[in-house]
């Protein structure tokens, strides 16, 4: 899933921010290691956010999105599937659609973005309109999700707590009196 694939992206570049020196490489103020913190919290915060908020998508960006191709038969053309990855669950949504026909006098108006659409919402794809008739969906938890999050936290604090202590000492040798 993107989802999972962005947050490994967003680890891979924390990784990338405090491997990215020298071995012999010795920081030579607070506010260095503070701003290297500061970057690689901003990574750590984003690939925990890919986990816990789904992004929301459009009906057609649905459509458009291998997810619905990737089925061996392929799924009926009134079928749209949505995965997404919520906190520690892995969610599945199928969209029964309606075809709406051209001559119908209902009022069409194209539905925004949702992390999940309702009945009702009406959406354009190619050359035909659609209606949402049904949703259904359905939970799985993931352990190792909920694992993943707490590390993410985990090390968020970490991170925290060291940029704490390079504050307080760097303050206490900035103010020293001689």
């Amino acid at each position: 899933l993107l989802q999972i694939q962005d947050a490994r992206n967003h680890v891979n570049q924390a990784i990338y921010l405090l491997m990215n020196r020298d071995v012999n490489y010795q920081f030579k103020t607070g506010s260095e290691v503070i701003k290297l913190m500061d970057a690689v919290m901003l990574q750590l915060s984003r690939a925990r956010n890919r986990l816990t908020t789904p992004a929301t998508l459009t009906l057609p960006e649905i459509a458009s999105s291998g997810l619905t191709k990737m089925f061996t038969p392929a799924l009926p053309p009134d079928v749209l599937v949505n995965f997404y990855i919520n906190l520690n669950k892995l969610c599945l949504t199928i969209y029964q659609l309606h075809v709406l026909q051209p001559s119908t006098t209902k009022n069409f108006k194209p539905a925004g973005g949702s992390i999940s659409h309702n009945p009702g919402a009406m959406f354009e794809f190619g050359s035909q309109r659609y209606e949402v008739s049904h949703v259904h969906k359905v939970e799985c938890v993931v352990p190792w999700l909920n694992d993943a999050l707490v590390f993410f936290t985990v090390s968020l604090q970490l991170c925290q707590q060291l940029k704490d202590k390079i504050s307080v000492f760097s303050s206490y040798w900035n103010y020293r009196p001689y």
